[in-house]
């Protein structure tokens, strides 16, 4: 027979309050059940430490993590909704004026030009690239590419761009200031995009070691940062 029997404590930890449930498993075998003494060699306790104001509970099934990115992406995509989006394939497009990023690759949005469309259908054919510094820098395709050499890869296909640039001229590229559908940032050292909403860039602040042309929900500081657009974009 196992028999548990509870007790409170009460007891204060740095910032926090120590809540804790002690139970005492008891095994009481059939010829000492009448005295219902306990053996102390079978008893062990088990706490749960909760923060303050809040009830300790014991511990749920595992679950899996959902990381932040996985997260929004749900998020975005419960907001525009499956029925919002247009066509799927290499020119996936959603609904609207901003762009849907969905699985790894963004969907342009169906008011867009189409000049932004091929931009952000140009990307998401980079997004299993590795970073390469130097890359798309002496040509258009290359095996992988830096940040300087992704933004020149959608620039192009977009027919604003002739010939990739280094970050550093990016800083006169095109129109001072953000654009309605494209807005290049640029600085010494370093050059990204924000298309429709998405951002376009080598470096991933979110969850790290995702290095290379991908695309992102969250927004980096832009201080340093000069902003420039394509002309009419």
């Amino acid at each position: 027979m196992l028999t548990v029997h509870g007790k409170g404590c009460r007891g204060l930890q740095a910032g926090s309050a120590c809540l804790c449930t002690t139970f005492l498993f008891t095994t009481i075998t059939p010829a000492d059940a009448g005295t219902r003494r306990s053996r102390e060699d079978d008893a062990f306790a088990i706490a749960y430490l909760a923060p303050r104001g809040q009830l300790a509970l014991p511990p749920k099934k595992a679950q899996a993590i959902e990381n932040g990115d996985d997260r929004q992406d749900r998020e975005r995509g419960r907001e525009a909704g499956t029925s919002s989006i247009r066509s799927n394939g290499s020119k996936p497009m959603v609904a609207g004026s901003r762009a849907l990023f969905q699985n790894g690759i963004a969907y342009a949005p169906a008011k867009a030009p189409q000049a932004v469309k091929n931009a952000i259908w140009a990307a998401n054919t980079l997004r299993h690239k590795p970073y390469l510094r130097g890359g798309g820098h002496g040509i258009i395709y290359d095996r992988g590419y830096d940040c300087s050499g992704t933004v020149s890869f959608v620039l192009h296909h977009a027919g604003a761009l002739a010939a990739p640039l280094p970050s550093s001229d990016f800083g006169r590229y095109g129109e001072r200031g953000h654009g309605r559908w494209i807005t290049i940032y640029s600085r010494p050292g370093h050059t990204f995009a924000t298309i429709a909403g998405l951002r376009l860039d080598t470096t991933d602040f979110r969850n790290g070691g995702n290095i290379g042309p991908r695309w992102h929900l969250d927004m980096r500081d832009t201080g340093g940062y000069v902003a420039r657009h394509p002309v009419g974009m």
